[in-house]
Order: C-alpha cells, then structure tokens, then sequence
C-alpha cells in the first residue's frame, strides 16, 4: 500500500470516528433537537484531529440528514431525535450478558431451553386449576367486570384485601393509600416520573435486581451503587454515597433480597431510616417476594409509616406472570399524584387482573398453594445448594427462603463466559455482571434453585468450570 492511500484509509476512519461521536451525543440526548454542535475548530482541538477531517465529518451528517448546517451560524442537530435506544445509554455490554438481553432471551426461550438464571417460577409450580376456577367465576359474574374500566385507585375489595395482607407485616396502609398497577415494574416506573429528573441521582444496592439498572438508565437517573451485606446496604458507604451524591431515591427490595437472598436486619433498617431523613431520601421497597419467606423480615414501610417509605409489590411470582396485577403503597398525596400519572399513562388499571386476583386471594386454596410452594423451594434450595458445592461454587450466604442463592465461581472462573458457554448448550445462566458493575461480579453467579432441576444445567456448568481451569495450562 503506498503512502498516500494509507493516509486516505486513516482520514476516512478519522471523519467515521468524529460522525460517530456525534451520533452518540444525540442518542444520549446531550445534544438535544435544535441544539448547536461544536464548532469546526474546538472539536478539531477537542479530538486532536484537523479541520478539513471535521469539516468532512459535518458534510456527511448534513447528507444524512442527521445534521442542519445554517449559513454564517454553524451546525445543529436536526429537528427529529432518533428513537431511544437504551443499549445506547452506557457502557456497551457483550449482548450476551445485558440485563435487557438476559431477560428477552428467558423471555423468548422454547421449553427445551433451561432457564437457571431467569427470575420465575415453573409453569408447572404455579396454581393453574386455582386461575382456571377464578377464570370460569368471572366469567360468570357481572358483564361490568370484563368491560368496564376499573376506577383509578383500582378495584376496592383487592385494596381491602392488601391493606390487611401488609398489616400482618406490620404495615399500616389505607385501602385509600393504594393504588393497583399493572405490575411491580410499573409502580416503580410511575415512582420514578414522580419523583426524579434526568441526571438525579438514585441510589440501588451492589448488586441489585438487574431491571432496576434497566429502568432508571431508562429514566436518565445516574446510579450510584452501595455493596450490600448479608443484613443490607452497608451503612458505611451507603452515609458516603448520601453525602457525595444528594440522592432523590434509594430502590431496594424487601425481604428476600435479589439477586443475594439475604434479608434485611432491624438495626440496619433502622439505621438505615435515620440516614435517610437526615438527608430527605425516599425509598422504594420492592416486597414481591413476600410470600416466599419462611420467617418474616423487617418492612422499612413497617418502621417509617409510609412517611418516606414507599410499598410496593405485585403477584406475577406467585401467582401468575399472564396476570399482570401490583400495587403501590404510599402517604395520601403521593398516591393522588401518582393516580393522575397512571391516568396520563395508561388511563385505567386491569381490571379483569384484579378481579381474578382478588378470586384467588380471597380463596383458601392460595394460601395452601404459598405452602406448598415453600416446601418446595426449599427443597429445591438444599438439593441446588449440594450440587453447586460439590463443583467449588461457593453460595455467598445460605438464603432464609426464597428461589434466588448467590454463589461465587471457582478462582479463575468468569461469569460471562460461563453465560456465553451456556448459550450454546442450551443453558440460560444469569452471570454477575448482569447485577453489578463492580469489577468482582464477574466472579458471581445467580441460581434460580426453582429452574435447576435439569441435568444440563450442572452438566454445562460442569464443563464451563473445567475450561476455565484449562485456559491457563493451555496458554
């Protein structure tokens, strides 16, 4: 290759590198419709490029149509703003590990797939002869109930209901201080619009349940990370993170904790709640695992009186996923806030949802079906617990109850390629990476101890291992 075409070939990657920096920058909406880009001369500095390289680069954007260019003013992002893309927002993560594609990838799995790393029951667990009987009595009740729209708090009886189920945890909520959602999801999402703006930030545990990270980046929220402990966020760091940051929110989950299965202490709630009143934090306390635990654990919604606290829960683990049915719990005017916001979103909640929710709820056979499912769990627990021991991965605490255990990989193992093993063997594993930015999650791995009853599952876990351990001798 002779000089000068060396030199066309690396101004040509030069002009492509520059387009795409721009291109970024509108993905991220920090240049947004209308706003002007820098000029010629101070990204030529800024990137240590010439001119004539950003003046090709404007060229090629203004064809795209990406870019205006205004005589004697400069240039400026056009007027449309591409759709977002959230794998955009960030870091670009292995596709092969992005919470997002974890999800869709247990989501749009075939039943000969094995879904260890997925956060769900089995289908087979779940009570299908108890929703085909509330199914046949809504059908056989008033026309109203599968027409009509549900008034905007949500169906009256299940409000009843709940207020009476979080009483038992010592949480005193009002029919009238909750409100139904389609899911868990979106009562955090509605919390969100509420109450942060693009660039607030919002403070989640290390790790945390990875759709979190998904919603807020969603939400443009920077999230700050506090390692958690197996009595909850350490306190230490989680007071540094207050200072540092002036957090709007602290999302956190009740109970059993995912992906740990830990659960929370009353010092460290209490503690926790003193932190957070000092400095004007809300939190948002995910309980969607309520009906999992084998003894109760502290409700910080218990503690505070829904003064800063916010509840929430749906039943899509325990009771349906297809029925899409959850609940926010909070003080009076939040909840009227947030009732207009569900309005302007959605117009009305579920009600065919509700109704069938509150069937089964108010049916004796859901609580034996919450017994049996214990049982189970933990069998499956003890029996998950044994194998992955005998293969050197390490449970990181032994959970109280639940589907979720967190164990760290032999010494020299990596999660993701452990995910990416998986793929090809017809495993979905949920590495740690998917939970945690931190450097070590690489080293972690969630089981889903309900979804490992597949002889591939430790098969391919088995080998994966086996490769690692080689990779060094080999290389």
């Amino acid at each position: 290759m002779d000089l000068s075409t060396h030199i066309a070939r690396l101004r040509g990657t030069l002009v492509e590198q520059v387009m795409d920096e721009i291109r970024q920058r509108v993905m991220r909406r920090t240049l947004a419709p209308g706003a002007k880009l820098p000029s010629i001369r101070s990204l030529a500095a800024t990137m240590g490029i010439s001119k004539s390289t950003v003046v090709e680069a404007y060229d090629r954007l203004t064809a795209e149509g990406a870019i205006q260019s205004r005589r004697g003013s400069g240039f400026y992002v056009a007027g449309h703003l591409p759709p977002l893309s959230l794998t955009e927002i960030g870091p670009r993560l292995d596709r092969a590990i992005d919470p997002l594609w974890v999800s869709r990838l247990s989501l749009e799995a075939g039943e000969d797939v094995a879904k260890p790393g997925c956060g769900w029951l089995p289908a087979e667990w779940m009570p299908d002869d108890g929703i085909r009987r509330a199914l046949r009595t809504l059908a056989r009740g008033e026309t109203s109930a599968l027409t009509d729209y549900a008034s905007p708090l949500g169906l009256h009886p299940l409000r009843q209901l709940l207020s009476r189920r979080m009483a038992d945890h010592g949480i005193e909520a009002a029919p009238d201080q909750i409100m139904l959602t389609e899911s868990g999801t979106q009562a955090i999402d509605l919390i969100c619009r509420f109450l942060i703006e693009p660039g607030d930030a919002v403070i989640v545990d290390d790790p945390c349940y990875f759709n979190f990270h998904a919603l807020l980046k969603a939400h443009r929220a920077r999230i700050i990370g506090v390692p958690f402990t197996p009595s909850g966020p350490d306190l230490e760091r989680f007071a540094a993170a207050l200072e540092a940051n002036s957090p709007r929110l602290y999302i956190t989950n009740a109970a059993l904790h995912n992906p740990t299965g830990a659960t929370l202490s009353p010092v460290v709630a209490h503690r926790l709640l003193k932190l957070a009143e000092q400095h004007g934090l809300t939190i948002v306390e995910d309980d969607i695992f309520a009906d999992f635990e084998q003894e109760s654990a502290p409700r910080l919604a218990a503690f505070d009186g829904l003064e800063r606290v916010i509840h929430i829960g749906s039943f899509s683990k325990s009771l349906s996923a297809s029925v899409r049915c959850g609940f926010v719990a909070a003080r009076r005017d939040w909840v009227e806030a947030l009732v207009d916001l569900r309005v302007a979103t959605s117009f009305g909640a579920g009600r065919i949802s509700a109704e069938l929710v509150y069937l089964m709820l108010k049916d004796g056979g859901y609580r034996k079906h919450i017994d049996g499912l214990r049982t189970r769990l933990a069998r499956s627990m003890g029996e998950t617990l044994s194998r992955l021991k005998s293969m050197g991965v390490t449970p990181w605490i032994e959970p109280r109850g639940g589907m979720f255990v967190w164990c760290k990989l032999p010494q020299g193992a990596d999660a993701a390629a452990v995910a990416q093993f998986g793929l090809t063997e017809g495993v979905i594993f949920a590495p740690g990476q998917v939970f945690s930015p931190s450097p070590g999650a690489n080293a972690y791995m969630r089981f889903n101890v309900a979804q490992c009853s597949d002889p591939r599952i430790f098969r391919t876990l088995e080998d994966s291992l086996a490769r690692a351990q080689m990779a060094p001798a080999i290389s």
